[in-house]
């Protein structure tokens, strides 16, 4: 073959692939540009009441980002609770499609996966800094959303609430005989554990609180902390405030989102929507430290609040018998014996690190 057909064939080809190339990225244009036109309207809904500070309008603030980022192409329409579904059926309503999106707190839902509460709270356990390092870097979110899976649900942290208070009695705990009998609302682990040292334990939302205990159809109540609690009225139906929150000592948010519907979106703004979570994670957490110190402040103005501290004797029998509620639902569930070996494992490998930081900075600060 001569040098003439030879540059002739090559031209050719060169043509040929030039022009296949240039259909191919003209379709990949058009698809592109399909994709960003397409609109998602998504509902979510909470578990907390209307115009409920911080967590409600953490969710609120989230739509509102994410609408903001994804320049309109996720438009999330948050509703209260009560106001598309009770806020305790969230759970359901997320799972079955009725919305595309939830956010709560996973043991809001311990009767139907008991195993999800580690990703909410432990009496005893670890606190906002802990759980964000198992969950993001420590292999406990890809847990989470392993047991969510057949639920048609996938997750991400949103929100913290840090350490709470142990709640408002109406009348003084001395010992570990003044909890027998006593009716709390307390939700989840604690709960259990409450029941364990005697106590009866209440489910109940938060909007039924006050009346409930300003009625005595309760002696006792958790909330959150002091801003929530003392706009709750909390402080005008009880007057011993406990503290510290052994039962809850960082209470995460879970962001839930249909999974069906989580395939449904482009990944774009699937990150837009991990990370934006992330960041009403922090923006929440923040604002509970804020709003909290305030609050205390003022509470520590009303003569009709006594803050008192639990006695050593009932945290110590209460954490004994936190310890003794685990195993026994480890060994009656191997689902929740799974997730509470990969919390306990990576809590111990953390121990050192917060003893030898975080607390042993504190215990300075005590010095004289």
């Amino acid at each position: 073959m001569n040098k003439r057909k030879i540059l002739f064939y090559l031209l050719i080809s060169i043509f040929i692939t030039a022009c296949g190339s240039g259909t191919d990225a003209t379709q990949g244009a058009d698809e592109t540009s399909a994709d960003l036109s397409k609109t998602f309207k998504w509902k979510m809904v909470t578990t907390w009441p209307a115009n409920f500070p911080i967590f409600q309008q953490g969710a609120e603030k989230f739509a509102d980002d994410v609408r903001t980022m994804s320049n309109g192409r996720l438009d999330i329409r948050v509703y209260a609770g009560g106001e598309l579904v009770p806020p305790l059926q969230v759970f359901d309503a997320v799972s079955q499609g009725v919305s595309e999106m939830g956010h709560g707190s996973a043991y809001y839902w311990a009767g139907k996966v008991p195993e999800a509460q580690f990703f909410s709270t432990v009496p005893f356990g670890m606190t906002a800094k802990g759980m964000n390092a198992w969950l993001y870097n420590g292999g406990g979110l890809e847990i989470w959303q392993e047991i969510y899976k057949p639920f048609n649900l996938t997750t991400f942290p949103m929100g913290n609430t840090g350490v709470q208070m142990g709640g408002w009695f109406n009348k003084q705990i001395n010992s570990l005989e003044d909890v027998k009998g006593l009716r709390m609302r307390i939700p989840g682990l604690g709960g259990k554990v409450f029941k364990k040292a005697g106590g009866n334990p209440v489910l109940m939302a938060g909007g039924e609180i006050y009346t409930a205990l300003e009625r005595g159809t309760l002696d006792a109540t958790e909330w959150v902390a002091p801003f929530h609690d003392m706009r709750l009225g909390l402080n005008r139906a009880a007057k011993y405030y406990y503290y510290p929150g052994w039962h809850e000592p960082g209470t995460v948010f879970e962001l839930m989102i249909n999974d069906s519907k989580w395939q449904t979106l482009p990944a774009d703004l699937q990150k837009i929507v991990e990370v934006t979570a992330a960041a009403t994670s922090e923006w929440i957490y923040a604002q509970m430290e804020f709003h909290n110190q305030e609050a205390l402040i003022v509470l520590k103005t009303k003569k009709n609040v006594e803050i008192i501290q639990f006695p050593d004797e009932v945290l110590l029998e209460l954490r004994r018998l936190t310890k003794v509620t685990l195993d026994e639902e480890a060994e009656a569930n191997p689902k929740f014996k799974h997730v509470y070996d990969a919390y306990e494992n990576f809590r111990a490998s953390y121990k050192g690190w917060d003893e030898l930081s975080e607390q042993a900075y504190q215990n300075s600060l005590k010095l004289e």
